[in-house]
Formats: structure tokens, C-alpha cells, sequence
């Protein structure tokens, strides 16, 4: 019976929306990690063990405690409101990967470039490719221990990012602070489509 009433809530509830999201960033600021503490599912890895052959390749300034790296992307998802199915999908950090990129983007609704305040530099190119390509981003800084903090208006001029760009504050390991992370990429994404939408009109 419980059953039967479960089917017919089903059958009569509205369909879920899937969105793809993408999670960028440097090597070493927590993708991986951001994408496998908030997905309902095993989360799909493609992590590699660092060799030798990486040596000045992968620079670990930073993460020397680092001992593996995404070689393709990381896959994972989450429910949210029961509304929206968010499809995750972490982006390899080094330079050497970027042709996955192309794919990897196709379709994305927004994205989420995650930041190192110690490490600055490393998420520039990301947020150039998401800016190039007017696909909505905002940026979440990792607070790593130990690092130093900085205002949000601090990160957003130091990136020179364009007016209206989110900057947040999280810890990619909490389950809750990266789901408030998504959130705001979607609330994001969503007010700069329908601004889109109104300028053609």
C-alpha cells in the first residue's frame, strides 16, 4: 500500500531538471575532493599516482603531500529540492589535459572555479577559459588550514574579475559547504541566462 501511494506521488511529480556543472581549478586545490564529499552516488575517479615522470611537470608547491592526480575528470551527482539533478564534473587541473576541456564543457550550465589563496595564480586560466567562452562561473576559496584569509573583495580584484562574479568561502571536504557552493552556481548561472534572455527581447 505504502508503495502504491510512493508510485502515485511519483508518477504525479514533476520531472527532475538535470544540469551539468562544472568543478575547475589549479592541480592540488581540492576538486576531487569537493566532487566526492557532496555526490549521492560513488563518485567516478580517474586519479593516477604521481611518478618521476611528473617532476617539472606537476609542480606541487603548496600540496607537496599530494601524491595522485586526475589524468580525465571526476564524476558525480546531487539532488537538490528534489527538482535538480546536478551532474558534477571535475576538470583535470594541469595544463597537459586542457583538450578534455572542449568536451567536457559541452552543455554545462555554469561552473565552479575553486581557488587556493596560496596559490593564486593557479586558478587564472581557468577563470579565463569560463570568461572566454560566457560560461557562468563563480569563484569558491578552498580555506585551507594555515592559509591565509582574505576578503572576498580581495580575491575578486586580485583576479580581476568582472563585476557580479560570486566569490565564496568554503571547505570542499564539508558535504554542507560544497552543496551551498553549488547552489550559488546554479542561482548564478540562472540570473545571468534570464538577463541574457532579456536583452534579446
Amino acid at each position: 500500500m505504502d508503495s502504491a501511494r510512493s508510485d502515485a506521488r511519483s508518477a504525479g511529480a514533476p520531472p527532475i531538471v538535470a544540469l551539468k556543472i562544472l568543478i575547475a581549478g589549479g592541480f592540488g586545490v581540492g576538486k576531487t575532493t569537493m566532487v566526492g564529499a557532496v555526490s549521492e552516488i560513488q563518485p567516478l575517479r580517474t586519479e593516477e599516482h604521481l611518478t618521476e615522470a611528473s617532476l617539472g611537470v606537476d609542480y606541487t608547491d603548496g600540496v607537496e603531500q599530494k601524491t595522485t592526480t586526475t589524468v580525465a575528470m571526476d564524476f558525480g551527482k546531487i539532488t537538490l529540492h528534489e527538482q535538480f539533478a546536478l551532474y558534477l564534473f571535475g576538470t583535470p587541473g594541469q595544463d597537459r589535459f586542457w583538450f578534455f576541456w572542449d568536451d567536457i564543457a559541452q552543455g554545462a550550465l555554469g561552473a565552479v572555479v575553486l581557488a587556493d589563496t596560496r596559490r593564486l595564480q593557479d586558478c587564472f586560466a581557468a577563470v579565463d577559459y569560463f570568461e572566454r567562452r560566457e560560461i557562468p562561473f563563480i569563484v569558491a576559496v578552498n580555506c585551507f588550514e594555515g592559509a591565509r584569509r582574505f576578503r572576498v573583495e580581495q580575491v575578486s580584484a586580485a583576479l580581476d574579475l568582472d563585476p557580479g562574479t560570486p566569490v565564496v568561502l568554503c571547505d570542499a571536504r564539508e558535504r554542507s559547504s560544497a552543496k551551498e557552493v553549488l547552489i550559488a552556481v546554479v542561482e548564478h548561472a540562472s540570473r545571468t541566462y534570464a538577463g541574457r534572455r532579456s536583452e534579446d527581447h
